[in-house]
């Protein structure tokens, strides 16, 4: 009581003050009004003085202790604060008969929400007090939690309450998660809160094993290998092996390594990040964006053979890395290097996150630099050609709804003589009109074999021609030069 009277004192006595100073500027003179203007923010600053030997004493005789968990760390998030806030957010609307609903950004539901800042728990007959407040050390829009408990209870608390609510936080996102799929920044959008160094949009593939086109024995291998990496947490620690594993897809084009991709990240309930390398100014960026990935994740490097320095082109003469960075008039150059690449993978940082997977794609295997892709970074090599007979039913399958067809038969001959990617395949099976039934998409596809197998044979003449006349050239030049 007395407490709340001596603010009251100190509220009215500072409300007087501010009164004067405000009287001062319209009626005193320039010199003096300054004089008394700073005698008056003296006075104000012992005002703040006595307030902060007050709150110290207040925490001196307080029972309670308060732990804040701050939105942001430094430049870095804060992931114990978003598990915090969906774990209140989960406890208050089991309490609350006064609700919000908003559609959350990373949330496949609606979130209800209790209006109020304050929310109070109980864990084993203990109370505790959750408070969100806006950081008073910030002028941005960040908050913090405050959690406000007895000291009696403070191994309690600091201890299994606390594991207690950030597994519990972290089991609602996962069941309310939905998958994302992020694209990195260029480095110039970055702020300094480094809010901004991805963008993420839904992910709503709807890419599964079971409709991916390809061998039924080379997909079960794939599924068997996502399933022993998602379990093996614990198998990789006592390897002392961080955990992660990365794949290389490599194939023509049309070939489902984008289908792959997603039907990955849908099996395991993992995001993707699509990793633009062009964007990428240099290793250090690199680094940057790989610290800014959740684990559990997939991380992807489309087309890595059309990036720069990080195929075999590497053991051919070049000026030096060095001498390249400080060339005026080349900032917007691309400097990530293949050691970069390589660190981003395998090295000290690629075990800043746990349960994270890597995926390379291209389209030439043969062009990249065996340092990048041998086993260990590139774990398992996954090839996807062309369209084989057994990826053939599979499309049948999903655009037809027929398992058995008198034309099959033919066409799996067909497909033995010529070479036709599943996108090309898909293509020709898709009804182009609403009444077009399975014999007359199965006999486009026909039709584009045939045509397929003439173009192949025509090329194959062509060339062989080509090297024919080639040869009789080189046969005349050398006589001409023996005579």
């Amino acid at each position: 009581m007395m407490i709340g009277e001596s603010w009251a004192q100190i509220g009215s006595t500072i409300a007087g003050l501010m009164f004067t100073l405000a009287t001062l500027q319209q009626f005193f003179p320039h010199q003096l009004r300054l004089s008394l203007q700073q005698f008056v923010l003296a006075s104000l600053q012992q005002f703040s003085l006595v307030q902060k030997v007050c709150d110290k004493l207040v925490n001196l005789f307080s029972p309670y202790i308060h732990i804040t968990f701050p939105e942001y760390s430094g430049y870095w998030s804060n992931q114990a604060f978003d598990a915090i806030e969906t774990y209140v957010g989960a406890l208050s609307t089991t309490k609350a008969s006064l609700l919000k609903g908003s559609l959350v950004q990373n949330s496949k539901a609606v979130v209800l929400t209790r209006d109020d800042r304050k929310v109070c728990d109980e864990f084993h007959a203990v109370k505790v007090w959750w408070v969100l407040e806006p950081s008073p050390t910030s002028s941005s829009e960040d908050r913090y939690f405050q959690l406000i408990f007895h000291r009696q209870h403070r191994d309690l608390i600091t201890g299994s309450y606390l594991d207690h609510v950030l597994e519990q936080g972290k089991a609602i996102q996962a069941k309310n998660k939905q998958r994302r799929l992020y694209t990195n920044n260029p480095s110039e959008n970055w702020s300094s809160y480094k809010k901004n160094l991805w963008s993420d949009i839904a992910f709503e593939s709807p890419a599964t094993f079971q409709t991916i086109a390809m061998d039924p024995n080379k997909k079960e291998e794939i599924i068997n290998d996502l399933v022993s990496f998602s379990q093996g947490k614990e198998y990789y620690m006592k390897l002392g092996k961080p955990w992660k594993r990365g794949y290389l897809l490599y194939g023509p084009p049309g070939t489902g390594k984008s289908t792959m991709i997603a039907a990955m990240a849908n099996f395991l309930n993992y995001d993707i990040y699509d990793l633009e390398l062009t964007t990428v100014k240099n290793n250090t960026e690199l680094r940057k964006l790989l610290t800014e990935t959740s684990s559990k994740s997939i991380i992807v490097i489309e087309d890595i053979d059309c990036s720069l320095d990080v195929t075999g082109e590497r053991k051919k003469a070049r000026p030096k890395s060095n001498e390249k960075e400080t060339e005026p008039g080349n900032e917007k150059t691309s400097k990530v290097t293949l050691s970069g690449i390589l660190n981003f993978i395998d090295g000290t940082w690629s075990a800043c996150g746990t349960g994270r997977i890597f995926i390379f794609t291209t389209n030439h295997i043969d062009k990249l630099d065996p340092a990048l892709i041998r086993r260990g970074r590139m774990d398992m090599h996954i090839e996807l050609s062309y369209c084989s007979f057994e990826a053939f039913k599979i499309l049948a399958k999903n655009y037809l709804d027929v398992d058995s067809h008198d034309l099959f038969e033919k066409i799996g001959i067909l497909l033995k003589e010529t070479e036709l990617t599943p996108a090309d395949v898909a293509e020709n099976l898709m009804p182009k009109r609403e009444k077009k039934g399975p014999d007359a998409c199965l006999n486009s596809l026909i039709q584009a074999l045939e045509d397929a197998k003439e173009k192949a044979k025509l090329k194959a003449e062509k060339e062989k021609n080509i090297k024919i006349n080639k040869g009789k050239n080189m046969k005349f030049y050398a006589k001409r030069l023996l005579f």
